[in-house]
């Protein structure tokens, strides 16, 4: 009985061997041509995982394909492992080896299992784009999530002349070239002043621009709201501007290059993360004294550190709970604090990233009251905030990026408030990022239009 066993998995596992041999080759030679028709170099079909990040380009899924791509090498992985483990087989008659084998590729899939499955419902969302791009009806989805079938639209669109995509992906780039703004903004000596070409990352296979050409000028005094939507570049764009994260740009800070003088400006500079980074343990007295430390220049004295800690106390009133510990303050307060140790340089950029996350109304508002404070002393306050219109009257200008057709983070706007909601025709800043998200976001997919209408209108 073992032995036929033995002989019927053999048979089984040998015709599934032969047919999944032809598959993958039928289906190779399909994304080959699928990736040529969307001008792509063919090739990357032999590749696995750049074969399926680059079938995402295709698709319009760039995002997925970075998780998708992962998902089938680590797929790949899984299903040849239990081969690879060495055995020791020695001693064994033939129906404890097939005991071995089987519990072993049992236990393996099992472990598999979450992965199939999150490989399985990414190749919905790769092959669901394929079809809007090749515009075909969306019964071919049936073929497309099995690994037995997805050969047959794979093949059928790649190699059928009547099957074209609406658009290629190297179209995008061309297209968003043509968006491209050769201007520059006039450097201020008093002020901030942004001159971004690019920002580039290597990513998968490829060279990824993360941000173009952003152009502006922001005078001494001006508080200003920086919107955009999940991945339009808001954080790269700030770490551009502290110096962090150096871009193709020319950053001027009163005068001074953010990157080429960037020990001296980092006085000058205050970035307030989301996350806040305190020890619970410390009081706050002591939380502001390290930072005095940390922040200030090395010649400056332990009383004049202590008078600016004392300063900074009491402009965010935080006086009265000096002796207390971090983990006893309440909401509110911990934000003040973590405000008040960026401030303790005294820079004239203060750049924040969400100061009112997890803060009612009420306290928000009295935070960012707090900050128009600060910026009507004649500093720079740029903010990050998910819930803008609250607070909107404190603002002078806002900063608008969007990810392009490309999904590279541009200048869909900067100017003042009022300004902005005739140039996007909407009453609420939340009205607004939503007119430049993307559609499956959540958008309404205005967000080329837009770069482009504000690229006009700097040129005049």
């Amino acid at each position: 009985m073992s032995n036929l066993l033995a002989i019927l998995c053999y048979i089984l596992f040998s015709t599934n061997t032969i047919y999944g041999i032809v598959m993958a080759i039928l289906y190779r030679a399909g994304v080959w041509r699928l990736l040529e028709k969307s001008g792509l170099k063919g090739w990357w079909a032999l590749i696995p995982g750049a074969r399926e990040y680059q079938l995402a380009r295709c698709a319009g899924r760039e995002p997925e394909g970075r998780v998708y791509s992962l998902i089938s090498v680590v797929s790949i992985l899984f299903s040849i492992i239990p081969y690879m483990i060495p055995t020791r087989l020695e001693g064994l008659d033939s129906d404890a080896i097939l005991d071995l084998v089987l519990n072993r590729m049992l236990i393996f899939s099992i472990i598999s299992i979450p992965i199939l499955i999150t490989e399985f419902v990414y190749n919905i969302r790769i092959w669901s784009g394929m079809i809007q791009v090749y515009n075909r009806r969306k019964r071919w989805l049936w073929l497309c999530p099995l690994s037995y079938t997805h050969w047959i639209p794979a093949l059928v669109w790649g190699f059928s002349p009547k099957f074209q995509p609406e658009w290629q992906v190297e179209d995008l780039r061309e297209e968003m070239a043509r968006l491209a703004t050769s201007g520059s903004a006039t450097v201020m000596d008093e002020g901030l002043t942004v001159n971004l070409k690019e920002r580039t990352a290597s990513e998968f296979f490829q060279k990824k621009t993360l941000l173009r050409d952003i152009h502006m000028s922001i005078p001494q005094g001006h508080m200003v709201l920086l919107l955009g939507g999940s991945g339009a570049g808001k954080t790269t764009y700030l770490n551009a501007i502290n110096g962090y994260e150096k871009a193709d740009a020319e950053v001027m800070l009163n005068g001074s290059n953010m990157y080429t003088q960037y020990k001296k400006m980092q006085y000058e500079v205050g970035f307030v993360p989301q996350s806040e980074m305190m020890r619970g343990k410390d009081t706050v007295l002591n939380t502001l004294l390290d930072a005095a430390k940390l922040r200030l220049p090395k010649d400056v004295s332990p009383s004049q550190r202590r008078a600016r800690v004392d300063e900074v106390m009491n402009i965010f009133g935080l006086q009265p709970v000096k002796n207390n510990l971090v983990e006893k303050l309440s909401g509110g307060q911990k934000k003040r604090l973590s405000i008040s140790m960026e401030f303790i340089s005294n820079p004239s950029l203060f750049i924040l990233d969400e100061p009112d996350s997890g803060l009612d109304g009420v306290m928000a508002r009295e935070l960012f009251v707090q900050l128009r404070k600060i910026a009507d002393t004649g500093k720079i306050i740029i903010v990050i905030t998910h819930t803008p219109d609250r607070v909107i009257d404190l603002f002078d200008d806002v900063i608008v990026l969007a990810k392009d057709s490309a999904r590279t983070g541009r200048l869909a706007y900067y100017g003042t408030i009022a300004d902005a909601r005739t140039f996007f025709q909407r009453d609420t800043m939340e009205q607004i990022v939503k007119s430049v998200n993307r559609k499956e976001e959540g958008g309404d997919g205005l967000a080329d239009e837009y770069v482009m209408k504000f690229a006009e209108v700097q040129h005049g």
